[in-house]
């Protein structure tokens, strides 16, 4: 079968603990056709990111398998391209140089190098800061040389685990309708990781929402919206209505997890 997405198969990820074994994950079973865009919100310590590096091959399930276009996951692939929370461009090289460090260390020639590192700032829209440093960018700016990073690497899959968490609102609003339409112009395969009920909406053409540990979907909610979509959607009454859709198979759940975290405390 010739599958281009990915499949994830009664996925579950548990961790030896002090007080036991804890169950990060379980009996996650989904299919993400490719070029779609996904996004998952839950509970703090649900496992979202928990899934999202089995996904990306750098966590092991210990149950169920993975499969990205056909072949299981088994370890990191050049193919998956991961944007973390934290901010991970090396304050001493510039905007080209970063975007151009994966390249580098995968041995890709320098002319190749040069040539998609540029085509990938200008798809993030940081043309004329190639020579720029972290140092006098803004944290939104940064964010996307560390997308312009991996866009450079041309992943089928990219994985994103709140990549803006540590942005203003407004920044996240626009830099997300950014995000959403470098999608719709790559048509890569995205999962996108978030606490942000709205910035999901925005972005998604589907989310899930996890419930609190042991983590599993309990909610698949399909955004129908435009697909041509801007940050002026969040005024929409549809858009309103998807968010107390979500907000209430989550409200439960976050309870729950709140509850035990203090039981536990």
């Amino acid at each position: 079968m010739n599958d281009t997405g990915i499949r994830i198969t009664d996925v579950g990820v548990r961790f030896p603990s002090p007080k036991g074994t804890v169950t990060a994950v379980e009996n996650v079973t989904q299919h993400i056709p490719g070029g779609s865009f996904v996004s998952i919100v839950g509970p703090s310590g649900c496992g979202k990111s928990t899934l999202l590096a089995v996904i990306a091959g750098l966590q092991k399930p210990t149950s169920g398998a993975v499969q990205v276009h056909g072949r299981e996951v088994t370890g990191p692939d050049r193919h998956i391209g991961f944007v973390f929370q934290e901010d991970s461009t090396l304050p001493w090289r510039n905007v080209e140089e970063n975007v151009r460090f994966a390249m580098q260390m995968g041995g890709t020639p320098r002319a190749e190098q040069q040539r998609r590192a540029q085509e990938a700032i200008d798809l993030v829209g940081l043309s004329g800061f190639e020579h720029s440093y972290p140092s006098m960018l803004s944290g939104g700016m940064r964010q996307r040389v560390a997308l312009a990073r991996t866009l450079a690497l041309e992943p089928n899959v990219v994985l994103m685990d709140e990549p803006f968490a540590a942005l203003d609102q407004q920044t996240r609003i626009f830099l997300g309708a950014e995000v959403r339409q470098i999608w719709s112009r790559t048509q890569q395969t995205v999962v996108f990781v978030t606490h942000d009920i709205g910035e999901a909406i925005l972005l998604s053409q589907q989310v899930w929402v996890m419930s609190y540990r042991p983590g599993t979907i309990i909610d698949v909610i399909d955004v129908d919206l435009p697909e041509q979509r801007d940050a002026s959607i969040v005024s929409t009454h549809e858009f309103n209505e998807l968010h107390n859709r979500i907000w209430t198979s989550l409200q439960a759940e976050s309870m729950r997890g709140f509850q035990q975290e203090e039981m536990s405390a």
